[in-house]
């Protein structure tokens, strides 16, 4: 049995000789090759590079053909802020600057980026695919839904139900036609990326995203292909309406219990995956970090129904000898890494955090793992920037990213349990959840008037 056939018998659930796993390298591998995320976003060499790069040093059983949601919402007119270091975030929402749905066309091979991503999918498969898993990422509905119209969704979904059912019929399309192409490329797996199904309850999962995504996962096997539904944050009340859309496969990050979340997946008989975490460990932590959070992770996991992976796109900057050394943890070669004794990035790293109570200002410290990366953690900045106009005199606010090892120390003392999270005074009061601009302006003119501001 291969890498291939391993993962995949572990996709559908079956029992394997060792854990599979995959690393989800997006912008990780444009570092890999010496070029910029955005040169590595724009050209399908080099995302052929970066991946073959990928395989030869991390040993993978999966590779994704790249790790990029804006690609969608590009092709619809959704303007991307590029980066050197990360993926492009989507700056401007189509329906929401007075567009309907009418004007906007289902996206073909032709449109966008696309024609670089599908060549690139292609290639990867003719050099890759006959030893490993090829993963096509697709942009789920719900988070397209939201790169179109931005958070008034989030009113709409409870004063104009019907208008958002409406949407998320477009980009049910759109997502379906997505899965379409990259199985025409010979991909293995589909991907839906839907991570801001994290930030709604179960009910509104069930009412706005169950009848649009659960189709698209029957088409994927019609198509004769695995899925997994790949979702960021914390999605613990969403475990279960998830594995009734009847995916081969979950996939969580460090926010989700792993050892909840298998069992609910077990049950339906649906494998799971992840999740490693991204930036304590991966990015900041040492070779021996990630060995030793790994071994925990397979022995949680098992070799049945488990996949180890990240719980998000590898950051542009993580060592490789760390990926390196979680890939000689799955094959049992830590020899190499055990013999070092390398500090931790994060070690002696001290935060002062302010005076709240007799600062002269509400304080919103925004907790997030990178706006101009993660959809929840843009829209949850989003959020906040629109509830504080008009009062910015009296409020001051500020993102701290955990791609940072200063902002991974606040989050810590600021006992932050999972992102997005708005502290508000040094209290966090959003955790992993997006509010309305309505409730969090209210929220902040409270604490305006309980300070006497």
């Amino acid at each position: 049995m291969n890498s291939k056939e391993l993962l995949l018998k572990s996709m559908y659930n079956g029992e394997v000789e060792r854990v599979p796993w995959v690393p989800f390298v997006g912008c990780h591998a444009a570092s890999l090759i010496g070029v910029t995320a955005e040169e590595y976003f724009k050209n399908d060499k080099y995302i052929v590079n970066g991946a073959e790069k990928a395989f030869e040093l991390y040993k993978p059983d999966g590779l994704p053909v790249t790790f990029d949601l804006q690609v969608e919402a590009e092709a619809l007119g959704c303007k991307l802020i590029y980066s050197d270091t990360n993926p492009p975030s989507v700056a401007s929402h189509p329906l929401a600057e007075g567009k309907k749905i009418e004007d906007l066309k289902i996206p073909t091979e032709e449109d966008g980026r696309f024609p670089i991503i599908l060549k690139a999918s292609r290639e990867i498969v003719k050099r890759l695919g006959d030893r490993i898993a090829i993963y096509g990422l697709v942009t789920g509905p719900f988070t397209l839904a939201l790169h179109l119209k931005g958070t008034d969704i989030f009113y709409q979904m409870i004063d104009e139900p019907e208008e958002i059912h409406k949407l998320m019929t477009f980009c049910q399309k759109i997502s379906m036609n997505s899965a379409r192409m990259y199985i025409d490329t010979g991909v293995d797996v589909i991907a839906i990326v839907d991570p801001m199904t994290s930030q709604i309850s179960p009910s509104s999962f069930e009412e706005f995203v169950a009848p649009y995504i659960t189709p698209i996962f029957a088409y994927i096997k019609e198509r004769k292909k695995a899925s997994s539904l790949f979702v960021c944050g914390n999605a613990t009340r969403n475990i279960e309406a998830m594995c009734k859309c009847q995916p081969n496969n979950i996939s969580i990050d460090e926010n989700v219990d792993l050892r909840y979340a298998k069992e609910i997946c077990h049950r339906y008989g649906i494998s799971i995956g992840g999740n490693i975490r991204l930036t304590v460990t991966m990015l900041f932590g040492t070779p021996l970090d990630n060995i030793k959070e790994v071994e925990n992770l397979m022995q949680i996991g098992g070799k049945k129904g488990y996949i180890l992976s990240p719980g998000c796109d590898i950051p542009f900057n993580t060592p490789p000898e760390n990926i390196r050394a979680i890939a000689s943890a799955v094959y049992g070669e830590v020899a190499e890494f055990m013999k070092q004794d390398m500090k931790n990035n994060l070690e002696e790293i001290d935060i002062e955090l302010p005076d709240y109570k007799n600062e002269k200002k509400v304080i919103l410290d925004v907790i997030t793992l990178d706006s101009e990366s993660c959809a929840p953690c843009q829209y949850v900045v989003e959020a906040v920037k629109s509830a504080i106009k008009g009062i910015e005199n009296k409020v001051e606010w500020k993102e701290y990213k955990i791609k940072e090892k200063e902002s991974v120390a606040r989050m810590i003392k600021l006992k932050v349990p999972n992102i997005p999270t708005i502290c508000i005074d040094g209290e966090p009061v959003y955790i992993s959840i997006i509010p309305s601009v309505e409730e969090l302006r209210k929220t902040i003119e409270r604490v305006i008037a309980e300070k006497g501001l």
